[in-house]
């Protein structure tokens, strides 16, 4: 499969051919999957102009009128949802079994949601004061750039355009140069459901494009997902200019199996929180903490699940291990991999790239045993297969491990006792956290504490991420 269109960028409601094109790779194979367009700092000055013309209409109009356009949204994507997501698969390596969901069904299902949840949500609400009563009104926060990184291309743009959309603020996405050409998908269903020509444009671009974007003074809100390195920058960017700014970042989230826990249930549990996406997941369970007394046995079940799991074709929906997003990333996961050797930890199986798989940028799912918290493998993000297991001795001890970590993004606790996993989980510093088992709720706020990010996407909380607020006293009685 080739991608045989030339590179492209959607601005005001055009396809127009970028003058500057990236190739995209196969993960798999390493060969030319297509071009995808480049932006300059030309192309992302028209697509801020065309989204500040577009703001006027987009943001007086109903509520109403902008879910209906989003239910068309939904529908649009709905249809192509097949295609989208071999062609995610084929970008960065997403296991077909993951990518049917991630990018085929919930992009529509999260246009859906905020359709609905905009119609319910008042634009103003009357509070009586000491002299009068007050207007709190929502307002549109106006322009915004969404940044979004490779991992999950589509699921993640829908983040961010879903609510801003839903909210009356129009958009310039600027998309990953490692899949620019899934990106095309959004621009093709802003035309098919209608959306007004400026109000969505979508700019696949490097980091000199996305640093140009958040600078512009065209916009006013970023909504970032990506590195916490790069997170860094954009905050002091945005703090600089008073700019408000959403920071999805990194993280090196805990699994922590109590001493209760039912192993056979828990490392299943962990096929997915562990090795989701090939390990290129921001709330991926890479930090294993195991209770001392059954250390081995919580070790040897992990070298079991490795060994269980299937690494190889991404388009096959038995495969559980794909390739990771590029050549580039490959060898950063190794470097780890290296350093984990180095540092003294025990290499229980993986380590390096598997025999069978000569193309593409393929490695072994790996698990580290013997682990020390402060590690490099334990303390750094990796964004690849690779699990530190680390032991304990107290569920107190635990929570201090889980908690020893610049980030907070995610985390798990296993238990056949629900209420005392949901206490360690309240002792946890984090943004989210699941118990026996990690699942995105579409209608709870997700995001992180410390270098995790700053701000909530999902749930109304992602709505509101999207409104500015304004209070307009009035004396006299309400109505008067």
């Amino acid at each position: 499969m080739t991608v045989k269109t030339p590179p492209q960028l959607f601005i005001d409601g055009e396809f127009r051919i970028a003058d500057k094109a990236e190739p995209v790779l196969e993960a798999a194979t390493g060969e030319l999957l297509g071009d995808g367009g480049s932006a300059t700092e030309a192309d992302i000055d028209a697509a801020v102009a065309a989204a500040r013309a577009a703001l006027p209409e987009w943001s007086s109009a109903s509520p109403d009128h902008r879910a209906a356009v989003l239910r068309a949204f939904a529908a649009a994507l709905r249809k192509r949802a097949n295609a989208t997501d071999e062609l995610v698969t084929r970008e960065n390596g997403m296991p077909m079994s993951l990518s049917r969901s991630a990018n085929g069904l919930f992009p529509a299902a999260l246009m859906g949601y905020y359709a609905k949840l905009v119609t319910s949500t008042p634009i103003e609400e009357v509070r009586p004061s000491a002299t009068g009563h007050t207007i709190v009104r929502r307002e549109p926060v106006g322009v915004v750039a969404a940044i979004v990184p490779w991992n999950y291309p589509q699921a993640l743009a829908a983040f961010k355009i879903a609510p801003a959309l839903a909210a009356g603020c129009t958009v310039v996405l600027k998309a990953s140069p490692e899949t620019a050409l899934d990106a095309m998908v959004f621009a093709e269903a802003a035309l098919e459901c209608g959306l007004p020509a400026g109000v969505l444009n979508v700019v696949p671009g490097a980091t000199e494009a996305g640093a140009h974007l958040v600078s512009h003074p065209g916009v006013d809100k970023v909504s970032f997902t990506g590195s916490t390195a790069v997170g860094r920058i954009i905050g002091e960017t945005c703090g600089r200019l008073l700019r408000p700014v959403t920071l999805e970042l990194g993280g090196k989230s805990a699994a922590i199996i109590l001493d209760d826990a039912d192993l056979s249930a828990t490392i299943e549990g962990l096929r997915s929180v562990s090795f989701i996406n090939n390990g290129q997941t921001c709330f991926l369970g890479s930090r294993i903490l195991a209770p001392r007394s059954r250390y081995g046995e919580v070790v040897d079940a992990l070298a079991a699940l490795v060994h269980s799991m299937t690494v190889g074709d991404p388009l096959d929906t038995a495969t559980d291990i794909g390739p990771v997003v590029s050549a580039r990333q490959r060898d950063r996961v190794l470097g780890y991999i290296e350093a984990g050797k180095d540092s003294g930890a025990k290499l229980v199986v993986g380590g390096g790239v598997p025999r069978d798989q000569p193309r593409g940028w393929f490695v072994s799912p790996t698990v580290f045993a013997d682990v020390d918290n402060s590690d490099r493998i334990a303390q750094e993000e990796i964004f690849g297969p690779v699990l530190a297991v680390i032991p304990y001795d107290s569920d107190e001890q635990a929570v201090a491990l889980a908690n020893d970590s610049e980030f907070g993004l995610a985390g798990t606790v296993w238990s056949t006792d629900t209420d005392r996993a949901t206490e360690v989980a309240r002792e946890i510093r984090t943004g989210t956290v699941g118990v026996n088992d990690y699942q995105l709720d579409i209608n709870a706020p997700f995001g992180g504490v410390k270098a995790s990010g700053i701000g909530r996407e999902l749930g109304p909380e992602g709505l509101e991420e999207f409104f500015e607020l304004k209070s307009i006293y009035r004396t006299g009685p309400v109505g008067g």
